[in-house]
């Protein structure tokens, strides 16, 4: 309990940190003078250098103890946090904001790892879902409490609230936090290192560029990182099945439930933050609503999915991950098929139940689903299971939203080439309905494939561990 309170105190504030500055981005521009894509960078430089991070994760959590690890990157959060609050320019702001998303990055796999060492397959369900509860809650509070602070303190205070708590977890942590891992220090390849490094942040700013840009994937410059990215990618893998001791060890992917786990993972990852940019956008569009009120409409169901976390982690444990996956995935798509039906007459009320269902569909399967992976791995690849689940939440956020954006604006410019009046207010206001209605079929689409893979999934048993564990080793 001890070392769940150290990681889960860090992980709270680190994780909230994600979120409570996207209210602030107005308010940056203009308190430094500085234009919307280069304030954009407090989140896009983020989400890039946690995606550098996170892949080297695997490697230095065999090079370093767990207190190690834990109180590092909580020391290089808080010093991050310091420089921010303090900041007298932006670029300084900036750099602060980069040391952040370093600890924030390691700190998730170091997490996972450390539940996965401490707690037995049988019982696993439960604390995931404690981790779930602090990973969903965490960004559901942080815009609304983020507006709060903003309002009445100023932005700096989004920065010094934190201090007091991070500077509590590195204390408890120093108390209390045992040494689980095992420190085996495996070979650095450095250019293992170069080549996902430059992949993974070549696919996250390509598609972020896209999603940011109006002309979308129309853009000739977006094209450039993400085939640098994944052309780095692609030799990345193939150099990992070469080493002996490899960076990121991909024959994770010979285990059925964690790839099995992975791809419903991306998938709900994908519906998810697609769904947070798209019903933002319907509400304050066509609807009228105002940013407040979109964010309260938003909040319920964001709160439901922090609170429903640990049930879903305990039904796992008793259940397992079918009866969980099943029901899951049929309310997703039913959530979906509603919402791609979406209309100027749609009611407010529909919205909130909808978002809230959707939301208890994605605690039904991606907790479930990530954990049913990592317990058919073989304790030696922990580190690697782990870091690769987190490497693809970065790409799959910048991938889901830029895809769905695209799709949507092109199907809004579709409907406008065919329209009468295409200067029209309600003319606008249809054919932002009509991309918005597209997108939705499309991720109906894709909730369609996640209910059929739900089927093939089943528990693990150490029997099958042991069985594919001494297959790998031959």
């Amino acid at each position: 309990m001890p070392i769940m309170l150290s990681l889960i105190i860090g992980a709270f504030f680190a994780i909230l940190n994600e979120t409570l500055l996207n209210i602030a981005l107005t308010t940056l521009m203009d308190e430094f003078g500085v234009s919307l894509p280069t304030v954009q960078w407090m989140a896009t430089g983020f989400m890039l250098v946690m995606g550098i991070v996170i892949p080297v994760s695997a490697l230095l959590m065999q090079w370093f103890t767990t207190r190690q690890m834990f109180l590092g990157t909580m020391i290089v959060f808080t010093i991050g946090t310091v420089v921010c609050a303090a900041a007298p320019t932006f670029s300084i702001l900036l750099v602060g904001r980069l040391f952040q998303a370093v600890g924030t990055g390691l700190l998730t796999p170091i997490i996972f790892n450390t539940f996965l060492l401490l707690y037995p397959p049988h019982r696993r369900g439960a604390v995931m879902g404690i981790v779930g509860l602090v990973i969903m809650f965490a960004p559901a509070i942080g815009p609304t409490l983020s507006g709060i602070i903003v309002e009445y303190l100023g932005w700096r205070y989004l920065f010094i609230a934190v201090i007091p708590f991070s500077v509590f977890s590195i204390a408890f942590a120093y108390k209390y936090l045992m040494n689980v891992s095992e420190v085996t220090k495996p070979k650095v390849d450095v250019l293992s290192i170069v080549y996902s490094t430059v992949g993974v942040s070549g696919i996250v700013f390509g598609f972020s560029s896209a999603g940011e840009s109006d002309a979308g994937f129309l853009a000739p410059i977006v094209y450039l990182p993400i085939v640098v990215g994944a052309a780095a990618l692609i030799l990345f893998s193939f150099r990992q099945l070469k080493l002996d001791e490899p960076l990121l060890d991909l024959r994770v992917f010979r285990f059925p439930m964690y790839t099995l786990g992975v791809i419903l993972f991306l998938i709900i990852l994908m519906a998810m933050f697609s769904s947070e940019i798209i019903l933002p956008i319907f509400m304050q569009g066509p609807l009228a609503l105002t940013a407040a009120t979109a964010g309260l409409v938003l909040l319920p169901g964001s709160l439901l999915s922090g609170l429903l976390s640990p049930a879903m982690g305990h039904l796992f444990d008793k259940m397992g991950p079918r009866n969980l996956l099943i029901p899951g995935t049929i309310l997703l798509c039913a959530t979906m098929y509603i919402l791609s039906k979406m209309d100027l007459q749609t009611p407010i009320w529909l919205i909130v139940v909808c978002y809230m269902l959707l939301m208890v569909s994605i605690s039904a399967i991606m907790m479930p689903a990530e954990t049913n992976g990592l317990n058919q791995l073989p304790k030696r690849l922990y580190p690697h299971g782990t870091a690769i689940m987190t490497t693809l939440q970065p790409i799959a956020g910048a991938i889901g939203v830029s895809v769905f954006i695209s799709l949507m604006n092109a199907r809004q410019a579709h409907f406008l080439e065919k329209a009468e009046n295409p200067t029209h207010p309600a003319t606008i206001k249809a054919s932002l309905v009509a991309g918005i209605e597209f997108v939705y079929l499309i991720a109906l689409g894709l909730s369609i494939i996640a209910l059929i893979m739900s089927f093939f999934v089943y528990k693990a048993t150490p029997k099958e561990v042991k069985a594919l564990v001494s297959e790998d080793s031959e």
